[in-house]
């Protein structure tokens, strides 16, 4: 059931359950199951915090990074992760709080307007609450913080002043200063063999989208990597099996409604959902995706297109969590 205000307990405890099934059953294939303590390692968390993921009797929300990271490393069937990620989502969001006095509702303690007193000398005004000391010291910090801001705001103007003058007179231009700490400055992020999630399926949807047949698993392995130097060596570039700012500008595809390849749209749908702008992960470049690129763009002071051309695909992978690499 939901409390009012916490989390659904109901899918937690399905979650725990599929987490614990992932768990159980990662022993196949000559590979033994990993004991509680090493798989905490790998995730980077303590022992009995996972210990908690993974029981339904008395569960605790793993968040989704962390299921995303137990699905790749417990190589967890695919069809479950969707689910995984829906159970996850729905297990931390809080119901929005009802206003104890909606806004048609009158306060039970207020007055209303038809029956004010009729002689509005019978209202007794209370008396203006008296300074204190504290009161005096907040008024007085307050100033202060106002001056010490002034005095910060004019030798800002006038070393930028001083920065533009010398712009005019052969130094660097304004415009490309602002432009090197732009999103436009982001660099290409280095991922290679080792690498799990979001580097990983990046260039995995990437590369199913330009025809390998790789599995989208979030681990960049062996096959990953051989399917790496196959398309490097393909467009003319060393073939070491690592992305780097060659072979991505290869290999991110320009997305808009003339040109929407299915897993490259994937591959755009997961990292705008996992830079924080909620879109649906269909593989169809539907208005919906595009309404979330407008606003991926506008929050990086890019210019809002619509279109996921090389400098968006360079934000959007600057903008996703930390590197994890096994």
């Amino acid at each position: 059931m939901t409390g009012p205000t916490g989390p659904d307990r109901e899918a937690v405890r399905a979650l725990a359950e599929l987490l614990r099934k992932w768990w159980e059953l990662s022993a196949r294939e000559g590979r033994p199951k990993p004991t509680q303590q090493s798989l905490a390692g790998r995730l980077g968390i303590d022992q009995t915090t996972l210990s908690r993921y993974l029981n339904p009797r008395h569960p605790s929300t793993a968040p989704l990074r962390t299921v995303e990271l137990l699905h790749t490393v417990l190589r967890a069937p695919a069809a479950d992760l969707p689910r995984a990620r829906a159970l996850a989502e729905e297990a931390t969001a809080v119901p929005a709080r009802k206003s104890p006095h909606p806004a048609d509702a009158t306060p039970a303690d207020a007055t209303p307007a038809d029956e004010a007193p009729a002689d509005a000398a019978a209202v007794v005004v209370a008396p203006a609450p008296r300074r204190t000391a504290t009161t005096r010291t907040a008024s007085l910090r307050t100033a202060l913080a106002f001056l010490a801001v002034l005095t910060l705001g004019g030798g800002i103007g006038l070393g930028w002043s001083a920065f533009a003058h010398r712009a005019g007179q052969g130094g660097p231009s304004v415009a490309a200063a602002a432009a090197s700490t732009g999103p436009a400055a982001s660099r290409w992020p280095l991922a290679r063999k080792g690498d799990l999630l979001w580097k990983a399926r990046t260039v995995q949807y990437l590369l199913q989208a330009h025809g390998h047949a790789v599995e989208a698993d979030g681990d960049f392995g062996a096959a990953t990597a051989a399917a790496v130097k196959t398309f490097q060596a393909a467009h003319g570039l060393l073939a070491d099996g690592k992305v780097g700012a060659q072979t991505w500008s290869h290999l991110i595809i320009r997305i808009d409604s003339h040109n929407d390849p299915k897993q490259a749209v994937v591959a755009l749908q997961y990292l705008l959902n996992n830079a924080g702008t909620a879109t649906d992960i269909t593989g169809i470049f539907t208005p919906s995706t595009t309404r979330s690129l407008y606003t991926f763009q506008r929050a990086r002071a890019l210019p809002v297109t619509g279109v996921a051309d090389p400098v968006t695909w360079r934000a959007l992978l600057a903008s996703q969590g930390p590197a994890i690499h096994r």
